[in-house]
């Protein structure tokens, strides 16, 4: 019984592998794109200003509003991947402050930016991938960056 189980869901897997992603892809390479039903909405592709203050790391986004909106408080976004490497990608919600975006590592501090959750997968042989947040997001500002890069993509839950 063990064994038949065993194949049953080997076949299964081989299958769901098999099957090729049909939905909506994105028109240009390494930028993430907001899911809308069959339409996608490009996000905003900044790159954030490191700043240094005192004990403090702060990377600035000029501009107090992105205009890539959305109101979905789980979004879905796809990249089709080519040099950005997806399963780097960390999502953060940013502060505005004096007519800007703002993110803000501490080293003393307890009130340090922490990525939130967010799954990866890969939908097509192609390096088409979805990110879905694990969990509502507020309504906000909020990038999406590689770890250890400047680059931000960013998008506003309203």
């Amino acid at each position: 019984m063990m064994r038949k189980t065993l194949t049953l869901l080997m076949a299964l897997s081989s299958i769901a592998l098999a099957q090729k992603y049909d939905g909506p892809r994105p028109p240009k390479t390494d930028v993430p794109y907001l899911k809308h039903a069959d339409n996608l909405v490009a996000t905003e592709v900044v790159e954030a200003k490191e700043e240094t203050r005192k004990d403090d790391t702060i990377f600035v986004i000029p501009g107090a509003n992105s205009p890539a909106r959305t109101p979905l408080a789980s979004p879905i976004l796809l990249i089709q991947s080519d040099k950005v490497i997806a399963d780097k990608l960390q999502l953060f919600k940013l502060e505005t402050k004096n007519g800007s975006r703002e993110l803000l590592f501490s080293h003393k501090k307890k009130q340090t930016a922490a990525p939130i959750r967010i799954e990866i997968t890969k939908l097509s042989s192609d390096n088409v991938y979805k990110i879905e947040v694990d969990e509502s997001l507020e309504p906000g500002e909020y990038s999406l960056s590689p770890d250890g890069s400047n680059e931000a993509f960013c998008f506003q839950v309203y």
